[in-house]
């Protein structure tokens, strides 16, 4: 794809969400980092954020602390308050670097605005699919204006405008056609979906001893590949040869029913990310008349 510098370098204006949004109500729940493996196939998926990731990332060497990165930098863009454009203009400077042969043997470029889109579409898409399998589910307004507050959160990143759909409707219609004429098989998509098995993974530093970590990972394996594979679009999924049966999805209708009940009625300090629980907090001091004041994470 052919773009100008300047599309490359100049990122478009944008207003930080507040305790007033209703990205600050839902807040980040931990369950969300269910589908991460989602939203990750789908990105590399794209042609040249795979061709980016295989040529400039180290999730394969150091999974956990490329995760927490990601993690701590989404939070900045949705609950960051003024620190979410300083953010957004870190991620530029880091990716304006990032160039390389892709795998059709042309030149690429991080920041090729239809990738750098995708991404960021891809992660609203993947919040919908938590909502959809294991979280609260959202009515038809709360699925819009989520979106408009996630295009709003693209504005900042620097993501132009025309590269969003405007509404939905438009977004869904957006993710379909990316599937079916754009997404690829790649190495970096099979890199990733074998690792779902989380085969010779170390064990997340910090809070679970190596033992129990190595007797619990090949029922975690199966269950991340399960969560990941079967929340895909049913056409990346075939495209990609993955297997899914009626078998596999009866299997994860019941992990998601056990894990909404389990989830539900947990405290905020236990089932949010700590960012997100002061998120809610704000936005719920908003709502009883403390005013639109932003509460930085």
């Amino acid at each position: 794809m052919t773009f100008s510098r300047a599309e490359e370098a100049l990122p478009a204006p944008g207003e930080p969400l507040g305790p007033e949004s209703l990205v600050w109500r839902l807040g980040s729940p931990r369950a969300g980092l269910l589908v991460a493996g989602r939203a990750l196939v789908l990105q590399t998926s794209h042609p040249v954020v795979g061709a980016g990731v295989r040529d400039h990332s180290v999730f394969t060497e150091d999974p956990w602390g490329r995760l927490d990165r990601t993690l701590r930098s989404l939070q900045l863009q949705l609950f960051g308050g003024d620190a979410a454009s300083a953010e957004a203009r870190r991620l530029r400077r880091l990716h304006r670097s990032m160039t390389g042969i892709g795998f059709d043997g042309r030149p690429y470029r991080a920041l090729d605005p239809e990738a750098y889109a995708w991404v960021h579409l891809t992660n609203f898409d993947s919040t919908l699919a938590y909502h959809r399998w294991f979280g609260p589910s959202l009515d038809r307004t709360q699925q819009e204006q989520l979106y408009a507050e996630w295009r709003r959160v693209g504005l900042v990143l620097g993501v132009r405008g025309h590269r969003m759909p405007s509404d939905l409707d438009g977004c869904r219609t957006y993710v379909a056609d990316m599937v079916s004429s754009t997404l690829v098989d790649n190495e970096t998509v099979r890199t990733l979906l074998a690792g779902l098995s989380l085969s010779g993974v170390s064990p997340p530093p910090g809070w679970l001893p190596a033992p129990v970590w190595h007797a619990l990972r090949p029922l975690g394996g199966g269950f991340l590949r399960d969560v990941t594979v079967g929340t895909l679009p049913t056409a990346l999924r075939q495209r990609l040869g993955l297997r899914w049966g009626t078998l596999d999805r009866r299997r994860l209708q019941a992990a998601a029913a056990l894990i909404r009940a389990v989830t539900a009625p947990l405290p905020d300090w236990l089932a949010q990310y700590p960012e997100g629980a002061r998120a809610r907090a704000a936005a719920r001091a908003c709502a009883a008349g403390g005013g639109p004041g932003r509460a930085a994470a």
